[in-house]
């Protein structure tokens, strides 16, 4: 089904895998009948090129891209727009869409959340935006059919943000380096490297585009196959797939935590653009005669079967048929897991849902970005009709992406056939998919055709005593399921027909609706505030020396972004620093804010020129000790805050708030033996944060243990390679050294952790 090369490798003339060794070149030479070196053959992925058209370093091992588009939705864009705000922005210099498809409900905080809509109304008018009003479409879906473009890159603020089966390169970032856009400065990279995706065989009936996804995260992101690289979608087996499927496999590469991801192109996107009134945008894309790639993913589309990824994350992978036949031991597994995930914080048992030996689930869902495309819900009608999904607890929710998908699945009929089964159809809103939508019952079992199934993204609150489950499936066998009344069924069980429907988009949908400044910035427009839209809080440069307190110490094998800051409800405050910080790790650490606080009384004291010892009794003692190695030590020079450390944080969703509520609440840096995502580690450094790494191991500190970090800003300044700590032991009076790494920084990054933050660097050199 999906098998790993262990190297690199040549794809000849597209068709053809050379697997990397002695003999490789000789055989390229031998197909192609000439000379072609590996770096010459690095060159001819398609990422390469767009990434080199895009790159203005004039270096292609430090790349410094530009990109053509920009896109947020309405958790994001009030934060960004107030930082390029505060930095000196007067006029968006790219597109900039803003869409609402996040806090679209307007459902808690009363007014907040149509305040942040009428915030970014009035921006895209003053700055010369494009304003996509709620319940119109969900982010990706607008950008899939108003925003793409071959060849192009796009740069979002959600980390799905991926278009790359229309030929577009997009990437999903922290809303940082979405100003640094808006400031006409560069996204900084290093060349990544290029991970190819060989496609053969196509596809059986029944399944779908989420089944193959999953196959594809199951087989990489626990072994790191395509971290931080750019998956590109190559072979044979390409051509079988429509559009719509492309797209829904390409959605989901963001769960393998690949930077981004690009397709070969053919007619069938051809006939995409054409459909949507932009044929022009179409560029033919394929790799060149020889390309080389760092890895080889080999996927036969004909074996791939229906998947179902089980609790509490997308790489936790079974064919549903698997799930069936071995009831017992998979759900031990997952109980065995859920130990990890939920801290023992609740009971959890999946032992109820078997019954009279089927397993049985709560609630369906096709939505978003990644269920709710029109293919999707079509065959989800074909497989529900003439069914009924009862009047027991089992529910069904759909959510077409975006209202032209919606009026065409009423013209065809499909919207009635759903609606007749018992099932509901909603407007295009992204809420199941960050827990604020369709929360199930407590103890409830939830499959899904969504992005993530982590802890929370459902709705449930650990520290209330609530948890759910969700599971990621293909809407054909959630349809499936829902026809056979919740009992878990893959859709290659379904011997009807599953139909081909032509799909026509109404264009009048979004000129009636969205406001499309056509990039005219009209200064004269006054931006509406509302009550809930604060500024950033003042940050101070990064001091010579540095006082931190171990405020939390996780060690989970990976933490998601919506355990350092918990999604759903949370979304109407992000528009608040202080007000959405108060909910900084609550569902993973509920001490956190609280031991955070207390420390950053000292440095508010200090940043005021006051004594840090007259407000805070601990900083005294702490001081006295480190003054007996480092007599220059004073509050004078030494800065005072927290850190945290996980073993892997970072996984998951792009949101910059995972690290800035830290910031705000006087964190300083983070300790990790790695950072899942470049993204999160990104969004510590934009905020001013230090991003530490401590090899595997014992810690040599523990959880409220103060940490002193000597000469850090010259440290920073000088480039060292390794940052010398040490833990104040206050009861034995002396301090134990240990060792740390930054790992590679740019020039700007560090100058960005100096000045404190992004907007300091910006109001300074900008």
């Amino acid at each position: 089904m999906i098998e790993l090369l262990e190297g690199g490798a040549y794809l000849v003339n597209g068709t053809e895998i050379i697997p990397d060794g002695e003999d490789a070149a000789a055989e390229v030479k031998s197909k192609t009948g000439k000379e072609i070196s590996k770096a010459e053959a690095t060159k001819n992925t398609m990422a390469y090129g767009i990434l080199q058209e895009h790159n203005t370093s004039g270096n292609m091992e430090k790349l410094k891209i530009k990109f053509d588009k920009l896109t947020s939705h309405d958790i994001t864009f009030v934060g960004i727009i107030q930082t390029a705000r505060a930095s000196g922005l007067t006029k968006f210099p790219i597109p900039y869409v803003l869409t609402n498809c996040h806090n679209s409900l307007c459902a808690v905080g009363g007014t907040i959340n149509e305040d942040d809509h009428m915030f970014g109304l009035t921006c895209a008018k003053k700055y010369g935006g494009v304003y996509v009003p709620p319940h119109q479409a969900v982010i990706h879906q607008y950008a899939r059919e108003m925003l793409a473009g071959g060849g192009k890159m796009i740069l979002g603020s959600d980390s799905h943000t991926r278009y790359g089966a229309l030929g577009t390169m997009a990437m999903g970032e922290g809303g940082p380096e979405l100003v640094k856009q808006l400031l006409s400065q560069t996204y900084d990279i290093n060349m990544p490297g290029v991970v190819g995706v060989y496609l053969t065989g196509e596809p059986v009936k029944g399944v779908g585009p989420q089944d193959v996804a999953l196959a594809i995260i199951g087989a990489v992101f626990g072994n790191g196959y395509v971290k931080n690289k750019v998956m590109e979608f190559v072979g044979p087996g390409v051509a079988s797939l429509s559009a719509d499927f492309r797209i829904g496999i390409d959605v989901m590469t963001t769960e393998t935590t690949c930077l981004s991801s690009i397709w070969k192109t053919d007619d069938t996107i051809k006939e995409f653009y054409d459909i949507h009134g932009r044929v022009d945008e179409y560029k033919e894309l394929n790799p060149g005669e020889a390309a080389y790639y760092d890895g080889m993913i080999k996927v036969d589309l004909s074996k791939i079967r229906p998947m179902i990824a089980m609790p509490f994350h997308p790489s936790n992978t079974y064919t549903i048929d698997e799930v069936n036949a071995n009831l017992a031991d998979v759900l031990h597994d997952v109980e065995e897991r859920a130990k990890v995930s939920l801290d023992g914080a609740v009971p959890y048992s999946l032992q109820d849902k078997v019954v009279n030996g089927k397993f049985m689930v709560d609630q369906g869902i096709i939505a978003g970005c990644a269920g709710g495309g029109f293919e999707n819900i079509c065959a989800a009608a074909d497989i529900l009709k003439g069914s009924y999904i009862g009047s027991d607890g089992f529910t069904l929710s759909v959510y077409p992406a975006s209202m032209p998908v919606y009026m065409e699945l009423i013209k065809n009929g499909c919207a009635a056939t759903i609606m007749e089964t018992g099932a509901v159809m909603k407007t295009a809103f992204c809420g199941p998919c960050f827990g604020a939508g369709d929360t199930p019952a407590n103890n409830a079992f939830s499959i899904r055709h969504s992005t993530r199934n982590f802890p929370n993204r459902e709705g449930s609150k650990l520290q209330n005593g609530q948890i759910s489950s969700v599971a990621l499936m293909d809407a054909r066998s959630i349809a499936a399921t829902a026809a056979n009344k919740g009992v878990l069924t893959p859709a290659t069980d379904f011997d009807g027909t599953i139909g081909q429907y032509k799909y026509h988009f109404d264009a009048n949908i979004y000129a009636n609706r969205v406001f499309d400044s056509k990039g005219v910035a009209d200064e004269s427009v006054e931006i509406q505030f509302g009550p809930n839209i604060k500024d950033w809080p003042a940050m101070g440069a990064l001091p010579e020396n540095l006082v931190l307190r171990v405020v939390s110490e996780i060690h989970d094998p990976v933490t998601t972004t919506d355990e350092l800051i918990p999604s759903g409800e949370t979304s109407s405050y992000r528009s608040n620093p202080l007000g959405l910080a108060e909910f900084t790790l609550s569902r993973k650490d509920p001490e956190y804010v609280g031991r955070a606080k207390d420390i950053q009384r000292a440095e508010t004291a200090r940043m005021k020129g006051e004594h840090p010892c007259e407000v805070h009794p601990d900083v005294k003692p702490v001081m006295d000790v480190v003054k007996k190695t480092f007599a220059d030590a004073s509050h004078e020079n030494t800065g005072f805050g927290s850190t945290i450390f996980a073993v892997k944080p970072g996984d998951g969703s792009a949101r910059e708030q995972a690290a800035s509520c830290q910031k705000v609440l006087g964190g300083w840096a983070n300790i990790a033996n790695e950072y899942a995502t470049k993204r999160y580690r990104s969004n510590l450094i934009n905020w001013g944060m230090l991003p530490f790494l401590i090899p595997e191991g014992e810690l040599p500190f523990k959880n409220l243990d103060y940490l002193f970090f000597p000469g850090i800003r010259k440290a920073v300044e000088e480039k060292a390679d390794v940052i010398k700590a040490y833990k104040v032991d206050v009861t034995a009076g002396q301090l134990a050294e240990f060792d740390l790494r930054l790992g590679e920084l740019t020039d700007e990054e560090r100058q960005i952790i100096l000045k404190g933050c992004l907007i300091n660097y910006n109001r300074v050199d900008g």
